[in-house]
């Protein structure tokens, strides 16, 4: 099942994505949030609502952030093998965490901000978790059970910022920075360890083009550390690493940095496409 968070002039309503279009659960009589499908309501009436093909699809969808605005924003670096040899770094022992803040998310076809104050703007197509329960301290096992779903994610990036010292924060957390969308595949619909392709493109051209059982560091292994460190609730967005192909990769004769008017896809097999215009 794909769900996803719709703006109407009644507020942001739940979705469900359909083959024949996006069609409006709240709207259908679901009295389901995003929230509330995410801590494990019962998902009979989505099923429904699904496979009602009487029911109307929405048109001219308008997109909205697909989990809470306080949700924890949870990133993992290096974890491609293709990405680190194409930065000249070694290979981790453990899952390399960072974390971005919560004003960073936003959704599909949103419009995102480059400031003029810098210019080496990059992206990142990455596949993102979505946690479905609380974890602390969990092993594998109990991290797979934790994970609701998975959705497409591009880890934005300023380099110059990000190089200035040992911590990527700066580099990495700036308004509207953590794009997600266009909706959450549940975890019974997909399987990255199995492998999906993940590419990105700016402007149509391609620019990533990877599979998700290239990550060093799987799901389950990824929410389980973090898991140590960072306790998880439900909502919270892990962003997995992203595969070789970054402007950062291509070194000074031939990096070609995000700019003004970019319109940059990122599309995860079984998920779907996010698009964000850089502005």
């Amino acid at each position: 099942m794909k769900l996803s968070n719709i703006e109407t002039e009644n507020g942001i309503h739940l979705a469900v994505v359909t083959e024949r279009g996006m069609v409006d659960a709240t709207a259908a009589g679901c009295g389901l949030s995003m929230d509330d499908v995410i801590k494990g309501a019962d998902r009979e009436p989505l099923y429904k609502i699904e496979n009602d093909e009487n029911l109307p699809v929405v048109q001219n969808v308008s997109y909205a952030n697909l989990v809470d605005d306080n949700a924890k924003i949870i990133c993992v670096g290096l974890n491609y093998k293709s990405h680190i040899a194409g930065i000249h770094l070694q290979v981790p022992d453990y899952p390399v965490l960072f974390s971005k803040y919560s004003n960073c998310q936003t959704h599909n076809k949103s419009v995102i901000d480059l400031p003029s104050w810098e210019s080496s703007y990059d992206y990142e197509a990455e596949l993102v978790i979505v946690i479905g329960k609380e974890a602390w301290g969990v092993n594998e096992a109990e991290a797979k059970n934790c994970i609701f779903g998975y959705t497409c994610g591009n880890d934005m990036s300023c380099r110059e910022s990000q190089s200035r010292s040992s911590q990527w924060l700066i580099g990495k957390t700036m308004p509207g920075f953590a794009p997600c969308g266009p909706c959450i595949a549940t975890a019974d619909s997909i399987d990255p360890d199995a492998g999906c392709t993940i590419k990105s493109y700016v402007n149509g051209e391609l620019r990533q083009n990877g599979t998700t059982a290239d990550m060093i560091f799987k799901c389950a292994r990824i929410v389980s550390y973090a898991s140590r460190y960072i306790k998880l609730s439900p909502g919270d967005l892990i962003f997995t690493g992203t595969p070789t192909g970054v402007a950062l990769e291509l070194r000074d004769e031939g990096k070609h940095w995000l700019e003004y008017g970019d319109k940059v896809d990122i599309e995860i097999e079984g998920i779907g496409t996010l698009t964000n215009t850089m502005s």
